[in-house]
């Protein structure tokens, strides 16, 4: 990645089991093996990472102010930080090229919805939205002038990234 430049962040938006997890595994798997280095990030609200008793809880409750776990191929980080999470993104995983983050939909940032057929909601939720950049669905829906894939298109979505928001950015061979 070149140094001088943050990544692109791009948010896959849309209703609970609207299909966002499998768009992301499909588009990390098509731009990782185009060469470029993706980070992913998931909003939730509902993961407790350091459970009661562990050996990370436990030092951070004597008073670490981090903690950090370390496997021979992987680390886990333990710490507390009240930034807002865009401040994040970019701190944690700012070696990236592109940062697809699943959720965070009331953000101001360049958007992905995902829209199905089975989705007990009625409609989208981001048609009208001026960072919708584009759409991904079965069914008829079409948001206006914004580009609109098929749930099974992700070469084409991961094009259209590439272009809008990798450009500038020489892929790893």
């Amino acid at each position: 990645m070149n140094s001088e430049k943050k990544p692109r962040i791009v948010l896959i938006v849309g209703k609970s089991n609207s299909g966002k997890t499998t768009l992301m595994e499909k588009l990390i798997r098509e731009l990782s093996a185009r060469g470029f280095r993706v980070g992913s990030v998931k909003h939730t609200h509902k993961v407790n990472f350091d459970k009661q008793g562990k050996d990370s809880w436990r030092h951070k409750n004597a008073g670490a102010v981090a903690s950090l776990i370390v496997t021979d191929t992987k680390v886990a980080l333990v710490k507390e930080d009240t930034r807002p999470a865009e401040e994040k993104f970019f701190h944690y995983l700012g070696d990236m090229d592109l940062i697809l983050a699943e959720g965070f939909k009331t953000f101001c940032l360049p958007k992905i919805e995902v829209f199905r057929k089975k989705s007990p909601d009625k409609a989208p939720l981001f048609l009208e939205d001026p960072n919708l950049v584009a759409f991904v669905t079965d069914t008829d829906i079409r948001p206006g002038e914004k580009p609109c894939f098929g749930l099974e298109d992700t070469g084409s979505l991961a094009d259209l990234i590439e272009q809008h928001f990798l450009a500038s950015i020489k892929p790893e061979t």
